[in-house]
């Protein structure tokens, strides 16, 4: 998907703790509710160890907005005081952007 540039992007990256029940179902919910927001425009996301999760945005009141959605808020209180060990947040604005792979043939 190609974003119209400039765009924002969130860059979440985190370590669970040993408890997170309830933390997948909470996980895919947001996914679900981020598509629905003004101003989202895609979602990057991988586990192992450490998540990594970049969420991209058309401005940074989406974002703004974003973060204090009432069900957003909430599971990022459940994470604080649950699943997560630690968390990192980073905001950047993206200016340029490229690719390489042979998806990028197979899709044209």
């Amino acid at each position: 998907m190609t974003k119209k540039l400039p765009y924002y992007a969130v860059i979440f990256i985190s370590k669970h703790s040993e408890n997170i029940e309830g933390y997948l179902e909470m996980s895919h919910k947001m996914e679900s509710l981020a598509k629905l927001q003004d101003g989202f425009l895609g979602l990057d996301s991988a586990r192992d160890d450490i998540g990594i999760t970049i969420s991209y945005w058309e401005s940074l009141e989406a974002i703004k907005n974003w973060k204090k959605q009432t069900d957003h808020l909430e599971a990022q209180q459940k994470g604080q005081k649950i699943w997560y060990h630690w968390y990192h947040v980073k905001i950047c604005k993206v200016e340029r952007e490229y690719e390489f792979g042979m998806h990028l043939k197979l899709n044209h």
